[in-house]
């Protein structure tokens, strides 16, 4: 018998083997993705304090378009670049999540790049 391999359990093992090497500060706040099927998630954490200090997501109000594809993931980045220079965040590490660095999480990375981020 074949043994189905669960493709969120090795995402969250390489996510694992990313954090061990990466974490946030309040100078420097991480940029986490969480990516499903229908929509996209970013958040700035602290982790110091183990605190979200800013979040945006394509499940908000106002949000007009599908969350499950590219343009979606760039506006939460752009939105997610917004609300950091509001509380005078301009450097940030970056975050993947595990994910591979391709589509809608790299849309999200160039957003934020896009709206002033730096990374």
């Amino acid at each position: 018998m074949v043994k189905q391999h669960d493709s969120n359990k090795a995402r969250l093992k390489r996510h694992c083997r990313l954090r061990n090497k990466i974490s946030g500060t309040a100078e420097r706040p991480r940029l986490s993705v969480f990516r499903s099927t229908k929509h996209i998630y970013a958040q700035l954490i602290d982790d110091t304090k183990g605190v979200t200090l800013a979040a945006a997501s394509s499940l908000e109000k106002g949000f007009d378009m599908p969350g499950g594809n590219k343009e979606a993931a760039k506006k939460v980045g752009l939105m997610i670049a917004e609300r950091a220079k509001a509380k005078g965040i301009e450097n940030v590490v970056f975050d993947r999540g595990g994910y591979i660095y391709h589509g809608r999480v790299k849309e999200l990375a160039e957003g934020a790049r896009e709206g002033g981020l730096k990374f």
